[in-house]
């Protein structure tokens, strides 16, 4: 079977997709004909993405017009165009920059084009989720005292499971020392449009935002923009970027998408997320009787926020994992979840979700519930491995010797994974999704890092980054 006979299959599947792209295939929003009757290319009335003149330049402006931005760029790499475009236009090779270290792996792909000397911003730890959650803007203060050559903050908010950084006060913070943001906001293209959820960031103060619009509003898988807020970033070298990262040959159908969700949320934003809330918070109040499944609800904290659109259902202290709850929703309640990590899942929702997909969500939990039993630890040796297998503080433990481009421009051996211990890696190794680097290259291995990424990958969850799938090897710096 090919893949396009494949793909119709499997539209025509009772499965649900709790899970990006945005549009959820619900073509009452934005149905489309026959993609290759308006395929072109750069003739005459149609403009050029990277010259634009007429009326992509026309369609640009809306969407700055919607997000409130000075100037906004069609993205058709999704998210990742962007941040290698916004972070190359913002630095110059060698440069030093502040980063949030659970950055997308983009992010560290633009880190090594560039030659840059990344310092490490860590986020706070919600203990009970496992999850990270904001960065603290004193800290950002503390850093750029400390490191006075700091040419660009690079964060990542909201994060993969919703959790919004105070950009505010953060960007307050770096405009004192006129030092440009950037956030990766490629989950929360919808934020700002609805009073529900927390503000952009780019109505929040940041000089330059990149947004997936595929992620969470209708348009088409790797549709996104870039947004340029500030004087502090040079525009004209992001155009410049942004014409070297994505294709000489720019998707018209792509764009036109982009352009029918911008003119949709321009003219029916507040009437669609209001029925949308109505959803999510009767879905809310629908499982608030579970009693061993939890589910996030918004935290206001003094650095961070919740994005309610995002639903994380936690299976800490239950007798099951992550991977066994997915596994479940999708085999008996046909219902697609977005990921799996060790203690819960994220299921994506949209203005594009219907009753039927947040009534099965809520139903299927409320039976799962029914059935699992509370893990009760026999032991303090039991308790101390259960806390010690935290994915998030695994990055932390990573010592950086040198930077990536020098790592993976150095020789390179393979090696056992299991013996690596003290090697300095040439290779990354993530989860996908969220796709956030537990070692880079040019960090040095430690035992935690070994055993809790074999623990991953017994899980069933999917370890990436290694060239030999199976972790068996790696490939680190020559001695």
């Amino acid at each position: 079977m090919n893949l396009y006979d494949k793909l119709l299959d499997y539209s025509k599947s009772d499965v649900y997709p709790m899970h990006m792209p945005g549009h959820k295939r619900n073509d009452q929003f934005l149905n489309h004909v026959n993609p290759y009757l308006i395929d072109v290319t750069e003739i005459d009335g149609f403009d050029n993405l990277f010259h634009a003149e007429g009326i992509l330049k026309e369609a640009m402006k809306r969407a700055a017009k919607l997000y409130g931005s000075k100037y906004s760029n069609f993205l058709l790499g999704g998210s990742s165009a962007g941040i290698l475009s916004g972070i190359s236009a913002c630095t110059k090779k060698g440069d030093k920059v502040l980063v949030s270290r659970n950055c997308h792996k983009s992010v560290y792909n633009a880190i090594y084009l560039n030659e840059l000397r990344p310092v490490y911003i860590y986020p706070q730890i919600d203990k009970d989720y496992g999850i990270d959650c904001g960065i603290n803007p004193d800290e950002i203060k503390e850093m750029l005292i400390k490191h006075n050559d700091i040419k660009l903050i690079i964060i990542t908010s909201p994060t993969y499971e919703g959790v919004v950084s105070d950009i505010k006060g953060i960007s307050d913070i770096a405009h004192e020392y006129n030092v440009p943001v950037f956030v990766d906001e490629a989950h929360g293209a919808h934020l700002g449009l609805h009073e529900y959820f927390p503000d952009n960031s780019i109505k929040l103060g940041a000089d330059i935002v990149v947004h997936s619009l595929h992620k969470t509003l209708p348009s088409f898988t790797q549709t996104g923009l870039l947004h340029v807020n500030s004087s502090l970033v040079d525009y004209e070298r992001v155009k410049e970027y942004l014409s070297i990262y994505q294709s000489t040959s720019p998707s018209y159908v792509l764009m036109a998408g982009i352009d029918r969700c911008i003119d949709l949320l321009s003219k029916k934003a507040y009437e669609l997320f209001e029925s949308y809330v109505k959803r999510i918070e009767d879905f809310y109040s629908k499982i608030g009787s579970l009693k061993h499944l939890r589910v996030i609800r918004r935290e206001n904290d003094n650095f961070f926020d919740f994005d309610p659109s995002k639903i994380l259902i936690s299976v800490r202290n239950t007798n099951i994992s992550g991977m066994d709850l997915y596994k479940t929703l999708l085999d008996k309640y046909k219902v697609q979840v977005e990921m799996a990590s060790k203690d819960y899942v994220i299921a994506m929702t949209s203005i594009c979700d219907t009753d039927l997909g947040f009534n099965r969500l809520a139903d299927a939990l409320l039976e799962i519930d029914r059935e699992l039993k509370e893990k009760y630890q026999k032991d303090n040796k039991n308790v101390k491995e259960a806390l010690d297998f935290d994915l998030n503080t695994l990055y932390r433990d990573a010592e950086m010797v040198m930077t990536s481009f020098e790592a993976k421009n150095s020789k390179l051996e393979e090696i056992p994974f299991e013996m690596s211990k003290g090697r300095v890696t040439g290779e990354y190794i993530y989860l996908y999704p969220p796709g956030i680097p537990m070692l880079v290259p040019g960090e040095r291995i430690t035992s935690r890092h070994i055993i809790q990424l074999q623990r991953c990958r017994d899980l069933g969850l999917s370890v990436q980054g290694l060239e030999d799938y199976t972790m068996k090897e790696i490939r680190v710096i020559e001695e």
